[in-house]
Parts: structure tokens; sequence; C-alpha cells
């Protein structure tokens, strides 16, 4: 039987001084405590058997990728499956009082919070994620891989692989910046699920 271990770590902090919904927009790098906490969770990698590693195509997880190449000695891959969720709302302030998500013009997009209606829905989240996440399996069989990747990405795979329900409340994610959520399987089957904060005193 063949153990593989399929770490997905989520991007450091970005340099988002407007505070705005990024999302899939170019140009937002990490911030200097973003490289820190990237380069801490890099460092809990160090004698791990690590043979592939792979980013979202999006800047701040190329960025948070390349202290993980320098302690893994891999070259970092590009993986359209791994980007950020696609969302209608991206360029906005979406939290608190000024947020613009108050003019009623918006209100129609949030019909359904379950899907959720105003981006790329959960399960076809999910779906790309795992198509994703199996061909790096078999990549890496028998060995280690990294996927630098996005919150609700990894989100949707922790509730998946946990039989939990794709729709949840976004203040209750168990996904910080530069955590690890690591995927062992047997095989082809998952059979556990470990999540990491390395970088959690940054």
């Amino acid at each position: 039987m063949s153990t593989t271990i399929v770490h997905l770590m989520r991007h450091g902090e970005v340099h988002n001084p407007t505070r705005i919904l990024y999302g899939t927009i170019p140009g937002y790098h990490l911030s200097s405590r973003g490289r820190s906490q990237a380069a801490r969770t890099a460092k809990a990698f160090t004698g791990h058997d690590v043979t592939y590693l792979a980013a979202s195509p999006l800047e701040r997880a190329q960025e948070t990728a390349e202290p993980v190449a320098e302690v893994t000695g891999c070259d970092v891959d590009t993986l359209p499956g791994l980007l950020e969720a696609g969302n209608r709302f991206e360029g906005l302030r979406t939290k608190g009082w000024r947020s613009q998500l108050w003019n009623p013009v918006r209100w129609p997009l949030m019909v359904n919070p379950s899907l959720p209606s105003w981006g790329e829905h959960y399960e076809v989240i999910a779906a790309r994620m795992m198509d994703t996440i199996e061909q790096v399996r078999l990549r890496a069989e028998g060995h280690e891989a990294i996927l630098v990747t996005h919150q609700l990405p990894i989100v949707c795979i922790q509730r998946s692989v946990r039989g939990q329900s794709l729709s949840h409340n976004p203040a209750a994610r168990q996904c910080d910046l530069a955590s690890v959520s690591s995927l062992i399987f047997r095989d082809s089957e998952i059979t556990e699920l470990i999540y990491t904060e390395p970088a959690q005193e940054i």
C-alpha cells in the first residue's frame, strides 16, 4: 500500500491597503508579514519527502511558493486548477459599515448564499480542486507534494473530505494565512486530513 501526502498551503498575508476584495485581480503581492509567514511555513517542510511543488497563477501564491522551493529543492509548477474562486464582487469593499454590498443594485447577486450566487459555485471549486489534487497525487505517488492556493478552494476540499455541506459560514473557516491542510492518501483513498499553522505566531 502506497502512502502519499498532498499538502494544501494557503498563501501569506497580502498587501491590500484599500481593503478591497481582490480575488483574481492581478497585481496583489505579499506584504512583508506575508513573506515572513511563507518563510516560516516553508521551514516546517525541512526534511520532508517533497517531490512536487505547484502554485496558483496569482502573484501571492507564486511568492508564497518561493521559500518552499528553496527548502524542498523543487521547481514551482503553475496549475490553473488552484486558482482563487471567481467572484463578481472583486474590486469592492465587502466588509464593515463602508461595505459596497449595502447598495441595493448588488442584492440580486446574493439571492442564494448556499451556491454562492455571486461567484463560482462551491461544487465547481471542489471539483476542479479534486481533479488537480488527483493529478498531483499520481505524480508524487509514495512521496509528498505541496500545492499553494487560496482559502476558499482549500475550505471546499476540507468540507468535502469531512463529509460536510459545502455551504458554510465564512466566519467559521479553519484556514489561516500560510496554514497547511494535509491530505493523507493510502493508495487513492484519503484517510486523514491534518490541519496545522506553522506561521501562527507571526
